[in-house]
Formats: C-alpha cells, sequence, structure tokens
C-alpha cells in the first residue's frame, strides 16, 4: 500500500471517526448470493464492519459466502472466454495509441508444478526487496530483477528462506509500483519475464521461495481499462470501476485518510461524448450492468444521463481508481492474472489493502465481511498450488485476516511499535511495552507476519531511526522479533542498520538505495534516488568483514531459527514480563527452547517456571575461551568479561549454526552452576550444560581447543530455575 499524502500527521490509516453504536453490530450470517456480485442497489445492514474474531461465527459466515463466490465464478467462466476472445479481435482491428500496450485479458488454466522447496519453507525469514533500490545491473540508476539475481548469494548467507518483491508489474507511478497497468507485464525498467524466469530459477537453486505483491483493490488511472471507462460512460469497461452521479455535497459524507475518495475523471466536461481507448476491445463480457453496482451507492444506471458529472471512487487517491469487486468479470480476471505468475513458478503472494475491496456506504467502507469472503475465495485459489504462501495487508483487524479461512497469515501491524518500545528501554513505557510483547501471541496466531518496518511510513521510520543509532537496543530489537513465533520479514537495509533518508516527501526516505559499499555499490551509474547518509559505515561490504557487526548479529539470529525448528515453527508457552525483562518458551516435536531478553540498564535475576529431568543448554550468545578465561563478548551482553569456573562444562548444540562455534577449557560437569560471559546462571535441580563461545565469530585464540560433549546429569526432583541477565541482553536456551 503507499502511504496517500492526505493520511494523519503520523502517517497512519484512520478509521472512521465518532460511528455510531450500530456499526458494530454484525450482520446477517448468510446475505443473498446476489450481495457478492449483484449490481443491484446497496444492503443496508445496519452494521456493516463486522469485526467478530470468533472463528466458529466466522467459519460459518464466510462458507456460506464462499459457497456462493464459487458458483458465481463457475457460471462465469464460459462468458469470461468469450470476452477474451472478443477483446483480441477488437484489439487487432483498431490500433493502439502511441506506447499503449493491448490489456491481457485471455483466460489462465491452472497448472501447478511440484515445489523444489522444502516442506514449511515459508517459516524462515523473509525479506521484503524494494526491486528499483536493490541493485542496478545496467548502469541506468535503476534497480533491476538481474540486479537482484546477482544478490542472491548474500541473502542465502543471510539465512532468508524467502523474498517479498514489492510490486514489480507495470505502473504508471514508474516508483513504487502500486498504481498498476499491466497485471501481466515486468515493470519495463525492472526487466523481462525472461528475467523473472531466471530469478525464481536461481532464487529455487538456493532454497529460497519468492512471493510477490499482488494489488487487487486498484489499478492505475493510466490502465487502459480505466481510460476507456471514464472517456464514455458508454464504455463496456465502464462496469469494471465504481462510479457515483450522486451531487458533491452527498459524496462528501465519504471520508477516508482525511479526504472525500470520489473524483472527476479527466475530461469530465465532455462526459457521455468520448469513445473508448483503441487499445482497449470494444465490447466485455458483464462489462455493463442494467442496475447500480452493490459495492457504493448511487452508480451509474445504464444508459441514463447523468445530472451532474460522474465520479469515480478511489481509497488512496486519483491516480489509483478503485475497481468494482462485485463484478464478476474483475473478480475472473484477478484470478486468471494470479495464476499467470503461479504458473511461471511464483511462491505466492503478500495481497495488498485486502479489507478494502468491498465498501458499502460512506460508514461502512472499511473491512466490510464481503472483503473478507473475497480474500479468502482468493488465497485458496492461491494455496491451491502446492507449497504457496499467503500473507495479507489487512491494519483493521490483522489477526481476524490470519486465520486459515482468510489468509492464513497477516502483519501484525503494531507489535512492531511494541517490540521497539521495549527495547528502547525508556522507564515505564518499556515496562508497559515488555507487557504487551509477552502477551501479544497469547491472543493472535502463530502465523502472523512480524517486522520491524517496512517500506510504509505509517509502520514507521527506518530501525535505525528509530534507534537513533543505538546499535545495543536496535539488535535487541531485532532478536525479539526474529525469535518471536510468526514469519518474520526484515526489511532491505535492516540487517546492516541502513539510514533513512531526510528532506523527502511520503514514504521515499525509507526506499534509498541499497547500501553495498562505502561508495554505495548499488548503480555504476546516478541512482534514482540520493544514497543512505550512513553508507560510509553501515554497507554490506564492510559489515561482512567485521564478525561483531549488525549483519552477523542477524546472521546469528537466523542461524539459530534455521537450526532451531522449535523457533521457526514451534508453540508459545510460558510467556513472562517481570520488568523490562521478557522471557518465553516455545516447543516443536518435543524440542523445547528457552528464550529470554533483558532491555534494561541493570542486570536481572529471571525465574524461569520449569519441571524435573530439565537439562539446560546454553544456544545463544556462545563466548570463546582461552587458558581459562573468557575472551569477546556478544553484542547486548554485558561488556565486563566473567572468568570462567575452571570447571564449568562447554556443550554447544550439535545442530548449531557453523557460525557459533564454541570450545572449552574443561570437560568436567557442573551440575549446580555455571559462570559465562552473559552472567550467572543459577539452577536448582537442573543439570547446566552451558554453551560459552564469543558472537558471532569463530574463536582466535591460537591455544582454544574444541568442544567436549558434557556428562548429562538428570535432576531427581522438581525444579526451578533463576537466570542473572546482564544488562541489555539477550539469552538463548535448549531445555531437555
Amino acid at each position: 500500500m503507499i502511504t496517500p499524502h492526505t493520511a494523519g500527521r503520523d502517517g497512519e490509516p484512520r478509521q472512521p471517526n465518532s460511528l455510531p453504536n450500530s456499526l458494530h453490530q454484525s450482520p446477517p450470517e448468510s446475505p443473498p448470493q446476489s450481495s457478492l456480485f449483484s449490481a443491484s442497489a446497496p444492503r443496508e445492514t445496519g452494521g456493516a464492519r463486522h469485526t467478530d474474531p470468533r472463528p466458529v461465527a466466522r467459519g460459518q459466515s464466510l462458507r456460506t459466502r464462499l459457497g456462493a463466490l464459487t458458483m458465481a465464478a463457475a457460471a462465469t467462466a464460459a462468458w469470461a472466454a468469450a470476452g477474451s476472445a472478443m477483446a483480441e479481435g477488437a484489439a487487432s482491428m483498431t490500433p493502439a495509441p502511441p506506447q499503449t500496450a493491448a490489456v491481457d485479458l485471455s483466460p489462465i488454466a491452472q497448472a501447478p508444478q511440484p515445489s523444489p522447496l522444502p516442506d514449511g519453507w515459508e517459516h524462515g525469514a523473509f525479506m521484503e526487496i524494494f526491486v528499483r533500490g536493490y541493485q542496478d545491473s545496467d548502469g541506468d540508476g535503476i534497480g533491476d530483477l538481474r540486479g537482484l539475481i546477482s544478490r542472491l548469494d548474500y541473502l542465502q548467507a543471510l539465512g532468508v528462506k524467502g523474498l517479498w518483491l514489492m510490486p514489480i508489474q507495470a505502473s504508471a507511478d514508474h516508483d513504487h509500483g502500486y498504481a498498476t497497468v499491466d497485471y501481466r507485464r515486468i515493470e519495463p525498467q525492472y526487466g523481462t519475464l525472461e528475467d523473472f524466469d531466471t530469478l525464481i530459477r536461481e532464487a529455487h537453486r538456493r532454497g529460497i521461495g519468492v512471493v510477490m505483491d499482488y494489488i487487487l483493490n486498484h489499478s492505475a488511472r493510466q490502465h487502459p481499462l480505466f481510460t476507456a471507462a471514464q472517456s464514455d460512460p458508454r464504455s463496456p469497461w465502464r462496469d469494471w470501476f465504481v462510479w457515483s452521479q450522486a451531487p458533491l455535497k452527498d459524496l462528501q459524507a465519504w471520508t477516508i485518510f482525511d479526504q472525500t475518495p470520489w473524483y472527476l475523471p479527466d475530461g469530465a466536461a465532455a462526459a457521455g461524448s468520448g469513445s473508448g481507448s483503441a487499445s482497449v476491445p470494444a465490447s466485455a463480457p458483464n462489462a455493463r450492468s442494467k442496475s447500480k453496482p452493490m459495492s457504493k451507492p448511487k452508480a451509474n444506471a445504464k444508459g441514463r444521463s447523468a445530472p451532474t458529472p460522474a465520479r469515480y471512487f478511489a481509497t488512496f487517491g486519483k491516480d489509483m481508481p478503485d475497481f468494482n469487486m462485485r463484478n464478476p468479470a474483475v473478480v475472473r480476471y484477478h484470478e486468471d492474472s494470479l495464476r499467470f505468475w503461479l504458473n511461471r513458478g511464483l511462491d505466492g503472494y503478500r495481497l495488498d489493502a485486502v479489507p478494502h475491496l468491498i465498501e458499502n456506504n460512506a460508514r461502512d467502507w472499511n473491512d466490510q465481511p464481503e472483503s473478507r469472503v473475497l480474500t479468502g475465495a482468493f488465497t485458496r485459489l492461491i494455496k491451491s498450488y502446492p507449497k504457496r504462501h499467503v500473507v495479507c495487508e489487512a491494519t483493521a483487524e490483522p489477526t481476524v485476516y490470519a486465520q486459515p479461512d482468510i489468509c492464513g497469515s497477516a502483519f501484525a501491524f503494531g507489535l512492531e511499535r511494541a517490540i521497539i518500545t521495549a527495547a528502547k528501554g525508556d522507564g515505564q513505557a518499556s515496562v508497559e511495552a515488555t507487557a504487551q510483547v509477552a502477551g501479544w501471541f497469547t491472543r493472535a496466531p502463530l502465523s502472523m507476519a512480524t517486522m520491524l518496518s517496512n517500506h510504509d511510513i505509517f509502520a514507521g521510520q527506518r530501525a535505525w531511526d528509530q534507534f537513533g543509532g543505538d546499535e545495543q537496543r536496535y539488535r535487541l530489537a531485532a532478536a525479539t522479533y526474529l525469535l518471536l513465533p510468526g514469519t518474520p520479514f526484515i526489511y532491505y537495509g535492516e540487517e546492516i542498520g541502513q539510514a533513512g533518508l531526510t528532506d523527502l516527501p511520503g514514504d521515499q526516505p525509507l526506499r534509498a538505495p541499497m547500501s553495498w559499499t562505502t561508495e554505495g555499490g548499488f548503480s555504476s551509474g546516478q541512482p534514482f534516488r540520493p544514497l543512505s547518509p550512513n553508507r560510509a559505515t553501515h554497507n554490506a561490504q564492510a559489515q561482512a568483514a567485521d564478525p561483531q557487526s549488525l549483519l552477523h548479529f542477524y546472521r546469528d539470529m537466523l542461524a539459530l531459527r534455521n537450526t532451531q525448528p522449535s523457533l521457526a515453527r514451534g508453540s508459545y508457552e510460558q510467556p513472562v514480563a517481570q520488568g523490562q525483562v521478557l522471557s518465553f518458551q516455545r516447543e516443536w516435536q518435543g524440542e523445547r527452547t528457552l528464550v529470554a531478553i533483558n532491555y534494561g540498564q541493570t542486570p536481572a535475576t529471571l525465574s524461569v517456571p520449569t519441571t524435573a529431568d530439565v537439562v539446560l543448554r546454553q544456544l545463544y550468545p556462545v563466548a570463546a575461551v582461552a587458558n581459562g578465561a573468557a575472551s569477546g563478548s556478544g553484542s547486548g551482553s554485558a561488556s565486563a568479561i566473567t572468568a570462567m569456573s575452571s570447571t564449568a562444562v562447554l556443550a554447544p548444540c550439535a545442530d548449531a549454526s557453523s557460525a557459533m562455534r564454541a570450545v572449552t577449557a574443561s570437560g568436567a560437569s557442573s551440575a549446580a552452576t555455571a559462570t559465562a560471559v552473559t552472567g550467572t546462571t543459577s539452577v536448582t535441580g537442573v543439570t547446566a550444560e552451558t554453551a560459552i563461545a564469543r558472537i558471532p565469530a569463530a574463536p582466535t585464540a591460537p591455544t582454544a581447543q574444541a568442544a567436549q560433549p558434557a556428562p548429562t546429569v538428570q535432576a531427581a526432583q522438581a525444579a526451578s530455575l533463576d537466570l542473572t541477565l546482564p544488562p541489555l541482553s539477550v539469552q538463548v536456551y535448549r531445555l531437555r
């Protein structure tokens, strides 16, 4: 979603103000089938914004509506194919205007191929990539698909398992990409379909899946179908969009993002006398209806002269007119376009702005039940292909959209702010935010998508700017969301601490070229946008050479997630918020991990509930030890180095990442306590096997010895576990 200029002062989408209580009533459980697609007058339910997250009631309602949706889609398949044939014929008879391509409306049959990705690949971390700003391969100053392909080894070494590509389809804006002009063509500045196929093939070869943005809600004002629709009220494409002939004073009852979302088309004074665009077919299946579209009130009637100029509806501003998603031809077009990319091997989609697919009236415009129905149907289509993933942008009710019968995953808007507030450590605000983070996944599906920031300013500045360059606290926030449940989405450049730009409007400060080297390394030409102001110190090349860098920290966090299945897809148990200390446990098929994070400036003792017969094995951090003394300290750990007892046991997990190497000074066991660089771990009735090693690099001491397995001492009684956590520290343990 592109943030409108008319959003609130903080850039975040706003909900309608001062709405009557009736809006929070539930709509009828089984609306008429015509409510999905018919062009009848709008149905006033008295309470269209349904926010009841109860899965049983929602499931019943969705099954009823989705059944109607499936029937309607099947009934339109025949005329959709016929309309495509007419479209091709008309396009061949009428020359297209200069620099305007014909629209491909052909039906696309489902042709799934076996996925080469492993089961559960979608539980790994994703990288959100703005292709325009990632890597330029041809010197024109604009990132492209070939440039991205050249950086796949970097992404593989980081440990990401998926890529989310911001829009790569042909767009009118030639920047953010959310104003689509052709849903089945690559943005020419990014490359070709052959480049796309190469990207999919090379990403899969490295075990990386690829999903891309898909914009269901709206097109660009320059989309050929909208150009035809606005030029002539009699255009067969008119009903593909949403129109009203109501007086402006009536339409001003609508307020979305602080503006009236109804706009006059180009050449409104000549409305009714124009003709359709030559590049667009002269006729279309169900392109015009005899009655008003239900999705918005007072739309044009066929053949009726408008007493006032017709206006089109556009949620996100005049340059992006909304599709009429009540028109089954529009839905079918999107279904076919989704299949177009899935058939080429795409691994899924991020569906943009899905609560806005249907608006019922000036009050009931956000997150309508019909929008949930449509979204669920699109999700099922995508997931009918093997091993495909769907994540939705749904700011209104993300936990509802994450339910399996709608999207299956949705971005956990609000969690990122809680994590950052907790990690900043500012007194009571940090304490309250820590409690909010601890309780989040006790109420939300574990399939949520998590992040620190993204491409939209309403979600916050880049993480570096939010923390004012405080890298210790930056790392605490990163560890929190990378180890919590959900699928984490890293915003490109976040892993190196890339700063945002200044003195640019809207979302542009978030979308600078990636900092690859001190000079930038993005392009041999003039970059399309200024480079990050901190590229001299925070670039990928420099940080790859520094084992203590933020980049290595991210590699370590992802290595934990990739080698410990419990951290990637496990349960969420025993969350504890104790002042500025957060802890939780995760379990998957008998593997249990414990994560403990101290956001405070002083040491803290954390009491962790546990059971008898537990072996405690430290996974992170690890410290290099030579000649009986600990050396090196990981970021977020105590700066002072505590000498290790000669009897301390070093027993790193066998499946830990090679980037987390450990050594030992003794093979003797310590069944009671163990002292390490991370502090003192006091254990009563529990065996402590601490893996102590420097992070993130391998030991450098020449006398370091290889780690030795520790003998296991089983507890004989009920256990209690107290952890002493240094200030600003992250600790991860295996419990078994």
